[in-house]
């Protein structure tokens, strides 16, 4: 049951970034350039789209103690170190170069053409990486 919501879910937040066109690289970059006079502000107001009723459920709802579909809450991950500063500096430089970032880019990966393949092969190649890392 759990898989099923996960796919709808999936599909859903797929569905909104094609429509509030997220997949194009170039509006993204635009977005990203606040300094070089061609800002595109259009991704703020889909963020902010997303991220007022958010805010909004969180402060009403309180959590129940167990998952609606089962299983627990993942503990908290613990304290900001160097992985987690380094990826994400790995992340934002990744997505101002291509204007993709993993959920755009699997969105894109039908109507994208073959860059958004490329990052996508990228992307699991680097997912791959960091699994043989981890590895002692």
């Amino acid at each position: 049951m759990s898989a099923v919501v996960a796919l709808i879910a999936g599909g859903l937040f797929g569905l909104g970034l094609v429509v509030s066109d997220m997949i194009d690289p170039a509006r993204v970059q635009a977005f990203l350039n606040v300094t070089g006079g061609a800002w595109d502000p259009t991704l703020a107001f889909v963020m902010a789209g997303a991220l007022v009723p958010m805010l909004l459920a969180w402060r009403r709802a309180k959590a129940p103690a167990k998952p609606a579909l089962g299983g627990t809450y993942p503990a908290p991950v613990g304290a900001i170190d160097r992985k987690l500063i380094v990826g994400a500096l790995l992340f934002g430089v990744g997505w101002g170069l291509v204007g993709l970032c993993p959920g755009p880019a699997l969105a894109a990966i039908l109507v994208g053409g073959q860059s958004v393949w490329i990052f996508v092969a990228a992307m699991f190649a680097g997912f791959a990486i960091a699994g043989l890392m981890k590895r002692p």
